[in-house]
């Protein structure tokens, strides 16, 4: 019933927060998988490859924005800058949302070039391309320790 209460005006910057997360968990769900379907040494790793980039290119940038943006909106809409201590999920959502972000824009580099090379002719080495799909589920994991956080405010 808490959130019955919430005035009509933090529902937008609330929905592009919460839409922003779930598309950003759902890319990251997806480009994991893809790069783990990569790893097999066929002639279909370069295409999963490719995929996964993507996926991470297209839908994982603009969701961590769209969740950051949202998330910066909400915080001013409530007013937590006014308030004298924050609580302990917000800086959980600060430390994982940032640097959640520089691991997700290494793992687009490292899934593009790792693409690039399993498109070569010769096949190519898959070492970046795993490295890119371990990095897209650390941040996948990062995410879901911000998901309970947001969701159970421990503290």
């Amino acid at each position: 019933m808490l959130a019955a209460i919430r005035p009509d005006s933090w529902n937008y910057a609330l929905f592009l927060h919460v839409l922003g997360a779930a598309v950003l968990v759902g890319a990251l769900v997806t480009a994991g998988t893809a790069q783990v379907l990569s790893w097999r040494e066929n002639r279909d790793a370069a295409v999963f490859s490719r995929f996964a980039f993507r996926t991470l290119l297209f839908v994982a940038v603009p969701a961590w924005f769209a969740m950051r943006i949202g998330a910066e909106w909400i915080y001013s809409k409530e007013g937590w800058a006014d308030a004298p201590s924050e609580p302990d999920w917000l800086g959980v959502g600060y430390i994982t949302a940032d640097l959640g972000g520089l691991l997700l824009l290494i793992s687009v580099v490292l899934a593009g070039f790792g693409a690039r090379r399993l498109a070569r002719a010769d096949g190519g080495s898959n070492m970046l391309a795993r490295s890119a799909g371990i990095l897209a589920l650390v941040v996948l994991a990062l995410y879901l320790v911000a998901l309970w956080a947001m969701t159970a405010k421990p503290g």
